[in-house]
């Protein structure tokens, strides 16, 4: 039995306006798989232009263009080895590879192309990042796989920290928040679908295992598939965002001009704001909650996209 909170968000949203800027900007980190579905690229853009957040560090290169552009200079962690190989949609062999091109176009910040090795080890910037924060003040968002934070519960006393992994996780970190699963009772991609251990198939479980039985301290709280998998986004910040957008452009390139499921966005959604404005618990899910929330996420993701530090200026009076 697990000897700490955990609460399920376990269906889907419902919209009620958006959520009151905090009095002071909430510390997130953002763990994200950036390669292959998009969504991942639409909640980047969620927290790099809400002005109540303070994004500390993103797991993952093309997160390093992307936050750039609309002006943020994040600490970018990235798991070794470091590979050169191009991702292939062998599930639907219908989405393309967009990282490599987002990173190309939009090289900048503190992760510039062509220079992957510079990146951090992510247990190393997680425990820097931790150890620089008053107790119980971050609020992580794992919307990919569970390498990193296996590592930071596996890691020890450093020079950043004389605490273990699961010490310095209980005295910093105030919630953590997962895309994954699918409840009552099943799994999805985020739980099993880590490559870099196995080195040979999906099928890694092992980590989410680790993470969610390992975990102390802090609430957990659980996005499952059912959240998202009905909610589609990105198609308005297609049609009508500024052409020099990156994230614009990753939905493109992903896609081919259609919307996505918006799990990664959601979630990033409640790790920003809680239930406080944006979601609350329901013994149901419907259709109409469902278009509601598709709708009030793509009318985020485009007008995040005109309003950032370079397109303000430009700005449709519509959107």
């Amino acid at each position: 039995m697990l000897g700490f909170l955990v609460s399920v968000l376990v269906l889907t949203s419902i919209i009620r306006g958006h959520a009151t800027s905090p009095t002071a900007a909430k510390r997130l980190v953002i763990d994200t798989d950036l390669f292959s579905d998009v969504d991942d690229a639409g909640a980047l853009l969620l927290a790099a232009t809400s002005p109540s957040v303070d994004l500390l560090a993103v797991q993952s290169l093309a997160a390093s263009a992307i936050l750039a552009h609309y002006g943020r200079t994040v600490p970018i962690g990235i798991r070794r080895p470091l590979t050169n190989a191009t991702f292939f949609d062998s599930w639907f062999f219908e989405l393309s590879e967009y990282t490599s091109k987002v990173a190309y176009h939009w090289s900048g910040g503190s992760l510039s192309w062509g220079h992957a090795e510079d990146a951090w080890d992510p247990v190393a910037l997680y425990r820097k990042v931790l150890s620089e924060v008053p107790d119980h003040s971050v609020t992580i968002a794992s919307i990919g796989f569970f390498d990193n934070l296996s590592g930071l519960l596996n890691s020890s006393s450093d020079i950043y920290s004389p605490l273990s992994g699961p010490d310095l996780i209980a005295a910093k970190v105030s919630e953590l928040v997962i895309m994954g699963g699918e409840y009552p009772l099943d799994y999805e991609y985020n739980f099993w679908g880590s490559i870099m251990l196995t080195n040979v198939s999906y099928g890694n479980a092992s980590l989410a295992t680790h993470v969610v039985n390992s975990w102390k301290g802090s609430p957990i709280t659980f996005l499952g598939f059912e959240i998202g998998e009905n909610v589609t986004s990105g198609l308005r910040l297609i049609n009508k965002g500024p052409h020099g957008d990156p994230v614009r452009a990753a939905y493109i390139y992903h896609g081919y001009n259609t919307a996505r499921l918006s799990f990664d966005p959601l979630t990033v959604l409640y790790a920003m704001e809680g239930l406080s404005d944006l979601f609350e618990i329901m013994s149901s899910k419907t259709d109409q909650t469902q278009d509601k929330a598709g709708a009030e996420v793509d009318k985020r993701l485009l007008q995040a996209a005109w309003y950032s530090h370079r397109e303000r200026a430009f700005a449709p009076q519509e959107l």
